[in-house]
């Protein structure tokens, strides 16, 4: 469904990707991790074609994106959804408002048959009575949930989840894992979630892919990562500040 064949992209003279491969099944859930300022939300931005790579090649279900147009590259991202890191709420919009936005924007759909959708994906993810409410109103648990309704409301064929974990208490952040589980079950999605939550990372993927000084360095399944011998994963993966990967600004 997706793949990533050496990918370069630097920025300002700064290499940031540097021969990035990838590969994500049909249906599988891939997780990438790796620190802040690895390269994450890079590579996510590549996926979905709101990047092009200085070279390498970007191929969405068996689609090259660099031979898209505009509209070409319009047309591919209709078959994605994306959680944003900090839900990326409209805050003038009510909750239904906003999970019908993509809905309003490419389809002919009437106010009251939108709502009725929105209504049906915040159900899904476990939010009932809230369509009327603005987004001020909602926690950041409930805020996630409803950037999640949003991201399923037009059928999309592969999620993107940024850092969904982030800046939610323990509990809210498992039961949002919970339900990038249960939106592959359900809707049989490709998933891609990048984030440095070791506990949802082991969780949710079928496989994870870490991301250092811009090449992937190691890809196995949760169990196979979680016992690697590679010094550079397991500092990550156990939070160490001692080890090989150096700590920008912190002498040693």
């Amino acid at each position: 469904m997706i793949e990533l064949k050496d990918i370069y992209k630097s920025f300002e003279g700064k290499d940031v990707l540097r021969g990035v491969n990838l590969k994500v099944k049909k249906g599988d859930s891939v997780v990438v991790i790796g620190g802040s300022g690895s390269g994450k939300s890079v590579l996510l931005k590549h996926i979905i074609g709101l990047l092009k790579p200085d070279s390498g090649t970007v191929i969405i279900d068996s689609t090259d994106l660099s031979q898209l147009d505009e509209d070409g590259l319009h047309d591919i991202r209709k078959k994605f959804g994306m959680l944003f890191q900090s839900a990326a709420l409209f805050d003038s919009m009510k909750v239904w408002e906003n999970v019908g936005f993509g809905l309003k924007r490419h389809t002919h759909l009437t106010d009251p048959e939108i709502k009725e959708i929105a209504v049906q994906k915040l159900k899904m993810v476990g939010l009932v009575g809230v369509e009327n409410v603005m987004p001020s109103e909602l926690s950041g648990g409930m805020r996630k949930r409803v950037g999640l309704a949003r991201a399923i409301a037009m059928t999309p064929e592969i999620l993107l989840y940024d850092e969904p974990t982030t800046g939610l208490d323990p509990i809210m952040a498992d039961a949002i894992n919970d339900l990038i589980i249960k939106m592959r079950e359900e809707l049989h999605v490709t998933s891609v979630t990048i984030t440095h939550d070791m506990k949802s990372a082991y969780k949710i993927a079928d496989t994870i892919a870490m991301l250092y000084n811009g090449v992937i360095i190691a890809e196995g399944s949760p169990v196979e990562i979680e016992n690697t011998s590679d010094p550079f994963v397991r500092q990550f993966t156990k939070g160490s500040a001692t080890g090989p990967i150096v700590l920008e600004g912190v002498e040693r």
